[in-house]
């Protein structure tokens, strides 16, 4: 709906899109775009681009559902159940020109633990004292080498609230504003879990401890006791022209805030830290962003005109603030001294066009460009005492786009596609870091070059009775990829995001979909995918050349198979399959099933929905049933129950 809901304050898990901004039950539609081909998309559409079009209600609609679920987990020594529940209300109504739509929501869950914590036998003093805990499970890390699991870190119990409102007003039959209301809470607990007991059989936290002839120190904090409570708020307002017919317009705008966004965590071990004690605070409060687009749709000749131009203006803006502060009481003292801090802003203006043209009847291409002004400004980093200013950046970008489509007969397509893309560095990638005692960066670059890709396509599909066949062959160049890394040309070695020199990527896909398969009631999905990705140059890190892009296995496939019984009862069995992945650029990780490791995984899950009336409907399933244990650094859930009631009026 032209509201932003990828976070590109930063890239990874921490800065994941922000999903709860769109409902289930508002959903129109969902397009999918492959690749770096349309001019109105930034950088980040190198991989691909998911859109969401939801809808305003015609008439009054309530919906209504409640889902529960139970994951056994059994993993080390851990040997705990975690439930989950879910409820969500949605209402909506039009009423002559005005329209509306609410959606509340709460999701109280128990996670698995993420991490673990863990000491290398090179870390312990060797000794002749017997063993003074027991618990510690021995296993082998990524890299298989030796080491003991002595509990997990990081176990969190979530609450969310969420709030989605709608009101749209039809100023005439084709022009329609619309303004959005987003509400995201989320309080969570994260509490830890000693696999040592003493010999009174209590749980030890922190101190020495000695085990298999080695004595190991626990730091106070290797046990991390954590409270985390947020609450962002999202704005969206846009009038929009839908006349389909010569001319089209839309302008739409966005404000994300962190509103409240702190984390309270121990300094001191437990079990006393339950009770208060020292500790820290992570505020991140008034970070966010903003964003603006424009867009026209010309097209000379209506709808059967041989050109339908697109053309437009976007801005995106970013601010990232974070300081830690140190406290005497972690749970509800008053923030004091500054331990660090870093924050800063970027923004990206970019102006594009593209023209889809039907040249001929079974012919038509796509010829567009992108051209982007990226800023990078007040960026700071600091400890305690000192702040590092960091100056101001500005750079252009050109991004030309191209397809061609023939309709070779009327069930064969092809299309070949081209376009270069420019993923301009997130603000938390140039400026989190850290500042030694004598002021000098020890882990952030604020010169980092943006990642620079050139992606290309060939595509063969070919139209069934009910379904299509689809086969793509695509490359891609990538150009200062930006990777945390290690730089061992430097005395000492640094770690940080840094630009990786060339990483070059091919592949194919295959992919099938069939909807009621000899009117059977039968639907298939399926897709094998097969992709090469090497590191071709990292002065950096000269090791990692090479070696495959990580987390990008060579295989992977889906599978879904859905069968509608009856008019009341539906059956759906999907399966995922991913080949041998690493987590690190030189590979050095060949043990995927460890703590911190990428493995492969085969899993498959299931599901039954059964309509009890017209607006009564139950659901059991199954995710992960064959209970396949697999990691992408932290473990992924186990074999997990589920079960949904919903109503829909």
């Amino acid at each position: 709906d032209g509201i932003l809901l990828s976070n590109y304050l930063g890239n990874g898990a921490t800065f994941a899109p922000r999903w709860g901004m769109v409902t289930p039950s508002e959903i129109e539609r969902v397009d999918v775009l492959y690749g770096p081909f349309s001019a109105a998309y930034g950088g980040n559409s190198v991989g691909a681009v998911v859109d969401y079009v939801t809808r305003m209600p015609r008439r009054f609609e309530a919906h209504a559902k409640l889902s529960l679920s139970h994951q056994p987990f059994r993993l080390y020594n851990t040997r705990e159940d975690f439930n989950g529940r879910q409820g969500s209300v949605s209402l909506g109504n039009r009423q002559g020109d005005w329209s509306w739509f609410i959606d509340l929501s709460r999701n109280d869950s128990e996670g698995q633990p993420q991490t673990f914590v863990t000491r290398l036998p090179g870390a312990g003093t060797v000794t002749g004292n017997p063993d003074s805990v027991s618990g510690a499970v021995p296993g082998q890390d990524r890299s298989w080498r030796d080491w003991l699991i002595l509990g997990t870190a990081t176990q969190y119990s979530t609450v969310q609230d969420h709030l989605k409102a709608k009101l749209a007003y039809d100023v005439s039959p084709t022009l329609r504003a619309t303004y959005v209301l987003g509400l995201w809470q989320n309080d969570s607990e994260g509490r830890p879990d000693s696999y040592l007991r003493n010999g009174a059989g209590q749980p030890v936290y922190s101190g020495p401890v000695t085990i298999g002839g080695r004595t190991y120190t626990l730091g106070q904090t290797d046990f991390n006791v954590s409270n985390e409570k947020l609450r962002h708020v999202m704005h969206g307002l846009s009038v929009k022209r839908h006349t389909k017919g010569e001319f089209d317009w839309e302008l739409a705008g966005s404000l994300y805030d962190y509103d409240e966004d702190s984390l309270r965590a121990a300094t001191v071990a437990l079990p006393g830290a339950l009770n208060g004690g020292a500790g820290r605070i992570v505020d991140g409060s008034g970070t966010g962003w903003n964003t603006f687009a424009a867009k026209g749709i010309w097209r000379p000749h209506g709808l059967n005109g041989a050109h339908i131009v697109e053309f437009g203006y976007q801005r995106e803006a970013y601010k990232l603030a974070s300081i830690e502060r140190a406290t005497t009481h972690w749970i509800d003292g008053a923030p004091g001294a500054r331990n660090a801090a870093f924050g800063g802003r970027t923004q990206t203006q970019a102006l594009y066009a593209q023209d889809s043209w039907r040249f001929a009847p079974q012919w038509k291409a796509v010829l567009g460009a992108r051209l982007e002004r990226w800023e990078a400004s007040d960026g700071r980093t600091a400890n305690a005492s000192t702040t590092v200013a960091h100056a101001g950046r500005s750079e252009h970008y050109l991004s030309p786009k191209a397809a061609l489509a023939w309709q070779a007969t009327p069930d064969w397509t092809m299309k070949a596609s081209v376009g270069r893309a420019v993923r301009m560095p997130t603000v938390s990638e140039l400026y989190q870091g850290g500042v030694n005692n004598v002021g000098v960066l020890i882990n952030n670059d604020p010169n980092l070059a943006p990642e620079r890709s050139w992606t290309g396509e060939l595509t063969a599909e070919r139209k069934l009775e009910t379904g299509s066949l689809r086969l793509t062959a695509f490359g891609e160049r990538t150009r200062d990829a930006l990777y945390s890394q290690t730089n061992v040309l430097v005395v000492p070695n640094v770690t940080n995001v840094q630009n990786v020199g060339r990483i070059d990527t091919k592949g194919f896909e295959l992919a099938y979909g069939a909807a009621d398969v000899h009117w059977t009631g039968l639907d298939l999905n399926a897709s094998l995918t097969w992709t090469d990705s090497t590191i071709e140059d990292n002065a950096n890190f000269p090791a990692s050349i090479g070696k495959r892009q990580p987390r990008i296995p060579e295989w992977r496939a889906t599978g879904v198979a859905s069968y509608r019984v009856s008019d009341k009862l539906a059956l759906t069995l999907a399966a995922r399959y991913s080949g041998k992945q690493f987590s690190t650029l030189d590979n050095s990780d060949p043990n995927g099933f460890a703590y911190q490791g990428a493995s492969k995984y085969f899993t498959t899950d299931l599901r039954a929905t059964y309509r009890l009336n017209a607006q009564w409907s139950l659901a059991l399933g199954i995710d992960n049933l064959n209970n396949y244990q697999y990691w992408n650094f932290h473990p992924y859930p186990q074999r997990t129950f589920l079960a949904e009631l919903k109503y829909d009026l």
